[in-house]
């Protein structure tokens, strides 16, 4: 009988052939998605009032906003797939990392000026994707793990 939760992941591997995912890996994915999504459309449709708000470009946010709406569907596809594309999912860890990484050279470098809540919203988002890297990663091992 499936869960409500959809079918469990599988990944397969050339040594140990499919195996069953935990939770964790899809929960991240599909938590990513939704907020990646909502933050993209609220870049997009919001950009002008949102950077008077933040202290940012106007076309950096909508720029960041339209980055975003492959890259979520790319978290889409991976959450829906019986089994675990490891490479696609290192590689959306890999635009999670360069994400966080990249807000927080946006505060430090002086490239942009952002208003006080500008710094919050930019380093909260960043602390927020890393943690989806986080679990992302913990769930990709836990597809490895003969426990998970």
């Amino acid at each position: 009988m499936q869960s409500r939760a959809g079918p469990r992941l599988t990944a397969t591997s050339p040594w140990t052939g499919p195996r069953p995912s935990s939770g964790l890996l899809r929960r991240a994915l599909l938590v990513d998605a939704a907020t990646g999504g909502g933050t993209a459309a609220l870049m997009l449709l919001a950009a002008d009032p949102l950077g008077d708000l933040l202290g940012l470009s106007p076309l950096l946010l909508r720029g960041a906003g339209a980055g975003l709406v492959p890259f979520v569907a790319l978290l889409i596809g991976l959450a829906m797939r019986h089994t675990v594309a490891t490479g696609a999912t290192l590689a959306a860890i890999g635009v999670n990392v360069l994400w966080s990484l990249g807000s927080l050279l946006l505060l430090v470098t002086g490239d942009a000026e952002p208003t006080a809540i500008g710094v919050v919203y930019v380093a909260g988002q960043a602390m927020a994707v890393a943690l989806f890297a986080l679990a992302q990663a913990e769930g990709l091992r836990r597809v490895g793990s003969p426990r998970a």
